[in-house]
């Protein structure tokens, strides 16, 4: 099992998530932040960090977003990501895309 992130943290990236893993396993572009299910250890750690509830198990991924799991990680193998490791501001939108989604 490998933990996802989902359509929530498009438009956001909120990097809150990266400073609690053990392991550095997100990636990002210049939309949202992916897991690499090859580096993720299960750890669960970034899930109540996500202030958009984008992080999900990969046997938890709601129902109509299971197409992330893939996506995660078919990003994180296509060698056009980098590596993301510690705290960095939001992206711009990103507060109004939070209250948009209810969050």
């Amino acid at each position: 099992m490998a933990y996802v992130v989902t359509e929530n943290c498009r438009g956001c990236r909120y990097t809150d998530c990266v400073t609690v893993c053990p392991v550095e396993c997100f990636w990002g572009d210049g939309e949202m932040l992916y897991i690499d299910p090859e580096t993720c250890i299960d750890c669960g750690a970034c899930i109540p960090e996500c202030p958009v509830e984008a992080i999900f198990a990969d046997d938890e991924v709601p129902a109509g977003q299971e197409e992330w799991i893939g996506i995660n990680a078919e990003r994180c193998a296509s060698g056009e990501l980098v590596n993301v490791t510690a705290k960095a501001a939001a992206l711009a939108g990103a507060d109004a895309r939070k209250a948009a989604l209810g969050f």
